[in-house]
């Protein structure tokens, strides 16, 4: 465990431009980041696994493109810190996997914002190590998306680091049109979706009314938040 429990020595990540992500779109090519930003999403994040050094260079710089077009588009790109240091990206989404290598002092000094991963209370605890611009909390429900080893946050999760955190919450992981608002309701400043845009039968419409729910349900008082996660 000790790996959990080092502190970081480098800066502090720059904080988001707007910490009230809304919905994060998590999409794999250029053009789903310029479709979702286009139907009015605001925060998106480029995540792609498997791709050759060039395609992957140019959707990279393709998004950076697309997001630098639009007024307070917020564009992370996932795992690939390198290139997107170079092409200069908004900001960089990476695991707990990734900060065995990437240089997050480096990322820092070029003002690159930085989104962590947790999955669970020990990984909680190594993000807030490294100081980022924001932290994701996953899966909230059971999701196909990728094999997940972690057992579901949960609702109340949510609700437990959003009252505690002093630094914007995503939540990610199975979230649907149909529970969209409840999990805008544990007062997350986002709701990050993959399938429910990019499988929807009208994508654009998908996003308005994912938009839609994460707004009535940011509207409630969340309960009040557990002791612990």
């Amino acid at each position: 465990m000790e790996h959990f429990t080092s502190a970081y020595p480098g800066p502090v990540a720059v904080p988001l431009q707007d910490p009230a992500l809304g919905v994060y779109a998590v999409v794999d090519s250029a053009a789903w980041v310029r479709r979702v930003l286009q139907a009015g999403l605001r925060t998106v994040q480029l995540r792609l696994k498997h791709a050759d050094p060039q395609l992957l260079a140019a959707e990279i710089a393709a998004s950076v493109a697309c997001a630098r077009a639009r007024p307070g588009a917020q564009l992370f790109i996932n795992d690939h810190w390198q290139l997107a240091l170079e092409l200069g990206a908004y900001g960089v989404h990476l695991g707990q996997e990734d900060l065995d290598h990437a240089d997050v002092a480096a990322l820092y000094r070029a003002g690159t914002r930085l989104g962590l991963s947790t999955h669970s209370p020990e990984e909680m605890a190594r993000a807030l190590r490294f100081k980022p611009s924001y932290v994701a909390c996953g899966p909230v429900y059971p999701t196909q998306s990728k094999a997940m080893p972690w057992a579901p946050q949960g609702l109340t999760t949510l609700r437990h680091w959003s009252a505690q955190l002093a630094l914007p919450l995503v939540a990610i992981g199975g979230i649907t049109e149909h529970t969209m608002a409840q999990v805008a309701a544990q007062g997350v400043a986002g709701a990050a979706v993959i399938s429910a845009i990019t499988l929807a039968a009208d994508p654009d419409s998908a996003c308005r009314r994912l938009a839609q729910q994460f707004r009535l349900g940011s509207g409630q008082r969340p309960g009040a938040a557990p002791v612990e996660p």
